[in-house]
């Protein structure tokens, strides 16, 4: 574990507080004392942060209870006017100008006084709750932003670069919110309401939904949409914004082709299912992929790739299908690759059963902060499926499926870096032994709060799959990238 960055010179004060008085009281429970010659010096640099006073303006405009009175008013003589089965017939663009037209009439009927200007930003706003997602629309179009969460009606949060942003986007009302989510989930087959008030869904996109309505939501409706960028990454990407070096991807590129048996571990928004999509494009077109998925977001480039989703109960409770029966039943689909987009339950015994009966090459991700914790979870998650095993076995069977732990982390300035290549190797006595290929290390920071640190060899001359890597033709290219990280890390 590297050692933490030292505090900027800039939280520093310039001058340092006059010493506590002989005999002063103790400071307050919850204060973070710093001692200097037994004088106490309170941290200032470790108060709260203030909160930010305004919030990012994505809407041009702050729209008016007023605004959103005629909005509600036009927007119900509309619904009264079209005809909703003879505007699904229609294209998007013919549709948005029925809907103009209608609203423009409906407009100068009701004698509404709007500047042009306004009548405008209604228009849009009408069109967008009509066809698309109201409010969203706007940030949905922004590739620079990875999630968007709506806590209710009034609070929309967005991230960009890594950091958390509140926005000046709001809805009408929860119930609007509400419909917006519905047409979301609806999509692909799902609902969401009092009695299913959790539910997962995706956008057209591929982006990952997730909703979870009153009463479980105090504060209304909540919708968090991770989002992926249009322009799918890849690891030259990847390299370019210093999540792993050249080198690095290298040897990460080899790995998805001799065919290992990858689980890909990091937190929440660390890039897992990114960095899965890149290690997929080093797969040969020729090769036969399942993949396997609670809300499906891979979005794989081969030719012959089989999608499959779970499914939720219906209204009756019946009709689920489990992620454990998705992968279980792929092995009777002549897979050559199995890919789970993300392991959390039981079906962690069915993927380590297909990795060791013939489907090399086979992926998955998993929330971990660090390779023994990965391994030590895919045992916990095996236990609590029920299976009467010894511990002993389950780590016999991990080792003899797993090849690579690839560990992503997104760092404390939102950056997110490649933490670990790590091998699994084999045991001694009840422990699982393993080895690390490359580690990155936070060495400083900039004046800008950037963390700056280097990916380094751990010295390996050959890794366990070097001999796969033969076998393959790949021996020369990852006999170079190592020699080039050893040189790297030597500089």
């Amino acid at each position: 574990m590297p050692a933490p960055a030292p505090l900027p010179a800039s939280s520093v004060p310039d001058t340092a507080p006059a010493p506590a008085p002989t005999g002063a009281a103790p400071p307050q429970i919850g204060a973070v004392p710093v001692f200097s010659d037994g004088a106490y010096v309170p941290a200032a640099s470790l108060e709260p942060r203030a909160t930010p006073e305004k919030p990012v303006v994505v809407e041009e405009r702050q729209k008016s209870d007023k605004y959103y009175q005629t909005k509600s008013m036009v927007f119900g003589a509309l619904i009264e006017a079209i005809d909703l089965s003879q505007l699904s017939r229609l294209d998007a663009e013919s549709a948005r100008e029925e809907i103009r037209d209608i609203v423009n009439e409906i407009i100068a009927l009701k004698n509404v006084v709007l500047s042009i200007a306004e009548q405008e930003e209604l228009l849009e706003d009408i069109c967008n709750d009509v066809l698309g997602y109201g409010p969203l629309e706007p940030l949905l179009a922004r590739d620079d932003i990875a999630d968007i969460m709506v806590n209710g009606a009034n609070k929309t949060y967005i991230e960009v670069s890594g950091k958390i942003q509140l926005t000046n986007v709001r809805f009408r009302d929860n119930q609007q919110l509400m419909n917006i989510c519905q047409r979301i989930v609806s999509q692909v087959g799902r609902r969401v309401d009092e009695s299913s008030p959790i539910c997962d869904a995706r956008l057209p996109d591929g982006s990952r939904v997730n909703v979870i309505a009153p009463p479980l939501s105090l504060e209304g409706p909540t919708l968090t949409i991770r989002k992926f960028k249009k322009d799918k990454l890849t690891l030259d990407q990847l390299t370019r914004f210093g999540a792993i070096s050249p080198p690095g991807a290298d040897i990460l590129k080899i790995i998805g082709r001799v065919r290992a048996n990858v689980v890909i571990s990091g937190g929440t928004g660390s890039g897992k299912t990114t960095l899965l999509n890149c290690l997929t494009n080093y797969i040969e077109h020729d090769e036969r992929i399942i993949t396997c998925e609670d809300a499906a977001e891979l979005q794989l480039q081969q030719p012959h790739v089989v999608r499959l989703e779970t499914r939720p109960p219906n209204l009756e409770g019946q009709g689920q299908i489990t992620m454990r029966d998705l992968v279980r039943n792929c092995l009777r689909m002549r897979p050559e690759r199995i890919i789970v987009g993300e392991v959390r339950g039981p079906e962690a015994f069915d993927l380590l059963q297909a990795m060791n009966t013939g489907h090399d090459g086979s992926m998955g991700t998993l929330h971990a902060n660090s390779p023994r914790e990965c391994l030590s979870r895919i045992e916990s998650m095996i236990t609590m499926g029920g299976f009467a095993l010894p511990s002993r076995t389950i780590r016999e069977m991990i080792v003899s499926s797993i090849d690579v732990i690839i560990q992503a982390a997104r760092l404390r300035d939102g950056s997110r870096r490649i933490t670990h290549i790590t091998e699994v190797v084999g045991m001694e006595g009840d422990v699982i032994i393993t080895q690390d290929i490359v580690l990155y290390d936070i060495v400083g920071e900039d004046a800008n709060g950037r963390l700056i640190g280097r990916h380094r060899s751990t010295g390996i001359g050959r890794p366990q799959f070097w001999e796969r890597a033969r076998y393959y033709g790949c021996e020369p290219a990852l006999a170079a990238a190592l020699d080039k990280l050893e040189v790297e890390d030597g500089e």
